[in-house]
This record gives C-alpha cells, structure tokens and sequence, in this order.
C-alpha cells in the first residue's frame, strides 16, 4: 500500500477530507504517490494558527530568522538531485531541468536569508522643529501563495523565502498536478526553528481550497502565479476584503530575429525558449518574428533543429523534451494545432503525440510556418512545445508584432546592432527584455514581472518583492526641548 502524504496544518502532519493520485506523466504506470486535500475546517485551523504564529515569528531576532532560511536553501542545494528526480518525476521535465530547478530554488533562500539583515529603513527631519521620522518596513501579516505546476519548487520558493524573510505567516496551496514536491518542500521547512503554525501546507482544489482561501478575510496579501482567468477570478474575490494581491499570469512571448542576426545563435535561443520544458513556461518564446531577409534560412535550421530534438521519459538519459504534464494539457495542445492549421497556418514539423517505450504524454516539438499575428495560436497562450514563425519586413514591423498582444512578461531580439537592441529595450512593452537571449531565463536576485494582462501588482524576486511582502510605517517623534 502507498503511504498517503498528508497536509501540514498549525504544525501537525494531518489527513484530509479526500485523496488524490499523483502519476508520472512520463509513465502513466507508475503512482507518484496519494496525497490528502485539506477541507474547509483546516483550512480555517491553518489560517487561525498563522495569525499567532506571525506576531511570535516577527519578534524572533533577526540571525534566527536568518539561520532559517539559510538552512532550507542549503538543504535544498545539498539534495538537489534527489528532489529534482522527484520533481522531474511528477512533471515531467526532463532531469537536468528538474535538478537545475531545485538548486535554483535553494538559491532564492539563501539570497533572502541575506536580505533578513538587509532590512534597513529610512530616517529625515519632519518640516517642524524638533522632530524626526522613522520609516520602516514591517510584516504584511498572514500571507496566501497560490503556486503553478510547471515550476512546482522554484516559484513556490521565490514567493515563500521573501514572506518569511520579511516576518511574514505562510498558507501554501500547490498545485494538485504537482504534490510530491510540495509535501517535499514543506518537510524541509517543517524541521526548522519556526513557531507552530507559521508555514502551513494545504493540498486541495482550487475551487474549493484555494477560493474559500482568496475569500478568507483573515488572509492580508495573496501571492498567486497561474492563468489570466483565474488570476481575474482572485482579485474580485480579494477586493471585497481589501486584501493585497500579487500575480503573475499569462503571456505571448516574441523573439525578433532581425537581418543581421547570428542565424546559428537565433536558432539555438528560439529551439531553447519555445520547447524547453516541453514549451510549458511563462517565459517560452511561442511566437518568432524573424526578418524576411534570413527568414528562409532561419526556418530551414529551425526545422531541422526541432525535428532532431529528442522526445522521451524525463528521467531517461539525452531526453531533450519530455511529456506534456496531464492528459487535459496534452488535448489543449492538439486542439491548438487542430486551430492553427484551420486558420492556415503552415505545420512544418511536429505537433503531435508520439509513443515511446512507456506509455506517457508525450509531444513532438511543432513549428508553425506562414502564420500571421491575428491567428488565434499567435494571440492565446498555449503552453505547448509549438511555435509559430511570422515573417516581417523590417525592425519597425517586427517591434509592432512583438508589442502587437495583450500579454507583456518577457520579449527578445537577436541583432548585432546596437542602436537596434537598444531601441528595443527601450521601447519593447514587457516587464523583460532580453537582447541576444533566449526569452526564457531569468536571474533571482532582479526584479520579474510583465505588462498587461501577464502581471497585476508588485514585482516578484530581488529586493523589490518587500514591496509585496511588507507594509510602510512612518514614525514622528518629539525629542522635546533640550533644556
């Protein structure tokens, strides 16, 4: 029989009302694990619990808070391997990802166990004599994190070290696609020196766990990375409490290809940003704006590239690409090429499910060819291994195609112009602009975010997420006369 894992609740390990299956989506064979899914009367426990364990955590000095984080990153970093082959497991992307992601994650702990001491605020002279001000930075309260499953550890992290770093309580839904590495995850934290009921865990729905949660007014800030629907649906709900919201949600990401491009480099960073992690990123390159002047020669190795990738079981050897995480994503996919070719659009390679030794859900790598910006697979996220090229005439057309979306997280441009790279940088509608870059890789000791319908609220990561995380104070005080 398989263990269930449980939910973590006011600093107990605890059954749910119902359970889940997890299964590797690489091998439909194999069971993950059974995970419980908290019910409401938890839910309210984790959330009572928070509230006391924040104002205890809050006056904990600020080297015991420091020492915290710094030991969940190291164990993070140490066991990277370990928990990268469960994630990759569970996900699907392909092991070297999985690894990478949870080092990556250790890495966002230790940067903001530093910042617990980086925690300095302001002072001036009031406009009236005889009085000073203290701005400071204090705790938000009791803070929400709804997490993605396509960066099950990584985005998780970068939300929950900067809500403690800054003195924070922390009620964690993950997603049900992922659950193994969150019970993981939440292991490592539940053996640290914190108060009962600071960091809580509550698997379930999102319907049902994570709504009753937006709704709850006992939550002060929700953190949330997921879809533009959803994201929508959360902030009605939190608006009737006044309660602070932080999203990042969909996008359309461009990378231009101009005239002058390195053809070679163009083609590694657009086969990179569009189909690593099985194109399932926030940051993936779907849309490629590539100057009609190398266009031919850029689709050619485009092609030949793509179809060369290696499609297999995330945790096999040379697995390039691996499975689509669920049957549901798997038929949104087909369905987008289905519409795509309906529209026109030209399938040069790829785009469908393809077998291997296990039985998973497993999708090759598609390009899309004579596609125009107005096709739905050029306007909708998809969050599939497809891309579709848009030939254009000139640096003027292709930075309108770029900015030409609803969407605004991240953009590109492969040029060896400088007066071009850094027009667009400067005029690219995105939270981030990459120039010689894949559109997909982002540091975490900077600022992420997009524009428009992919982000609501205040900057992730780096030093601006005590933007989110914290409330301003300001002090006036009398020092009196002095005789």
């Amino acid at each position: 029989m398989t263990e269930t894992k449980l939910n973590y609740i006011a600093g107990d390990w605890v059954a749910g009302s119902a359970e889940i299956t997890n299964i590797n989506p690489s091998d439909l064979s194999d069971v993950v694990g059974i995970f419980a899914q908290a019910s409401g009367d938890q839910l309210e426990t984790a959330l009572d619990a928070a509230r006391h364990a924040q104002a205890e955590w809050a006056a904990y000095g600020l080297e015991r808070k420091q020492n915290v984080l710094m030991a969940i990153g190291n164990e993070l970093m140490a066991r990277a391997e370990e928990l990268g082959t469960l994630l990759s497991r569970e996900e699907g992307k392909p092991l070297a990802e999985g690894k990478g992601e949870v080092f990556r994650a250790g890495q966002f702990f230790t940067y903001f166990a530093a910042e617990v001491l980086r925690q300095i605020g302001d002072t001036a002279d009031s406009t009236r004599d005889g009085i000073e001000v203290d701005v400071r930075r204090e705790p938000v309260g009791v803070v929400a994190i709804i997490s993605p499953w396509n960066f099950p550890t990584a985005t998780a992290s970068w939300k929950i070290a900067p809500a403690l770093a800054f003195g924070n309580a922390v009620l964690w839904k993950p997603a049900n696609v992922t659950p193994a590495s969150a019970v993981a995850l939440t292991e490592i934290i539940a053996r640290q020196d914190i108060p009962k009921g600071l960091f809580n865990l509550v698997m379930g729905a999102g319907r049902d766990v994570g709504q009753r949660l937006v709704e709850s007014p006992k939550v002060n800030a929700i953190s949330f990375t997921g879809s533009v629907p959803v994201g929508k649906g959360i902030a009605a709900a939190a608006i009737q409490n006044l309660t602070k919201v932080q999203m990042e949600m969909g996008s359309k990401n461009a990378l231009a290809v101009m005239d002058d491009a390195d053809i070679d480099l163009a083609v590694t960073l657009a086969l990179g940003g569009a189909f690593g992690g099985t194109g399932q990123k926030c940051t993936a390159s779907s849309r490629l704006v590539v100057h009609q002047a190398v266009h031919d020669a850029f689709v050619a190795k485009l092609v030949a590239g793509a179809k060369a990738m290696k499609v297999g079981h995330a945790l096999a050897e040379g697995t390039q690409i691996g499975p689509v995480v669920s049957e549901q994503q798997l038929n949104e996919n087909l369905a987008y090429v289905a519409k795509g070719q309906a529209e026109g659009a030209e399938l040069a390679c790829g785009g469908g499910r393809v077998s291997r030794d296990t039985d998973g859900y497993f999708m090759s790598p598609g390009v899309f060819l004579n596609t125009t910006n107005d096709m739905t697979i050029n306007r909708e996220e998809m969050f599939a291994p497809l891309a579709a090229v848009i030939k254009v005439g000139s640096y003027d057309e292709a930075l309108h195609v770029v900015n030409d979306t609803r969407f605004g997280l991240t953009s590109g441009i492969v040029t060896k112009s400088l007066a071009r790279a850094t027009h667009f940088r400067r005029n690219a509608r995105t939270g981030c602009v990459m120039v010689n870059l894949a559109t997909a890789g982002t540091d975490y000791h900077v600022p992420f975010g997009g524009r428009g319908d992919s982000s609501y609220g205040p900057r992730e990561q780096g030093a601006y997420a005590a933007e989110f995380y914290t409330t301003v104070k300001t002090a006036y005080i009398s020092s009196g006369s002095p005789e």
